[in-house]
């Protein structure tokens, strides 16, 4: 897999999670992780647990951990946002390592960040005392590692925002 500087593809992102033995996938698909969700449909290693709503995703993934399996979140930050209750009580309450990709819908390093969803999703993960890394570009994906590492480590939720789109 070669990494593209300056670019965020979907096959170094999925790598990531290849690399960490992930065996499971709760998502919510959309259209910002299209380009990742098509390889990871084809990844005979990964299941695909999808949910009708993000708010579902963090119980669901808590489920399939507490099962033995290594279950990842893919999540967007209104989704992450709504996930609050269930981040508390199953991401926080069950002490097990979760790791949450989040996108970073509407943050821009250039300038005014006009997005609420944006200006709130680090003020949330700081509220809920979750760490978080971010990733912009293929560069930045050994910090998916880092977060499996952490969250293996406190044995709580820890975040990766996505603060790119997908180029394939």
């Amino acid at each position: 897999m070669v990494n593209q500087p300056g670019k965020l593809t979907p096959q170094a992102v999925l790598g990531e999670m290849l690399k960490n033995e992930v065996t499971h996938v709760v998502c919510l698909p959309d259209s910002e992780t299209n380009w990742l969700y098509m390889l990871m449909e084809k990844e005979p290693s990964l299941d695909l647990v999808r949910v009708a709503r993000e708010g579902q995703a963090i119980s669901t993934a808590s489920g399939i951990s507490v099962g033995g399996k290594k279950p990842v979140v893919l999540i967007q930050n209104t989704g992450l946002m709504e996930s609050g209750d269930s981040i508390r009580g199953w991401g926080m309450g069950l002490n097990r390592p979760l790791v949450l990709i989040v996108g970073y819908r509407g943050w821009t390093r250039k300038g005014v960040t006009p997005d609420t969803a944006a200006v709130y999703t680090e003020r949330f993960l700081n509220a809920f005392n979750i760490d978080y890394y971010l990733v912009e570009s293929d560069d930045d994906v050994s910090r998916i590692s880092l977060a499996f590492d952490e969250a293996k480590k406190k044995n709580q939720p820890v975040a990766v925002l996505i603060g790119v789109e997908y180029e394939s």
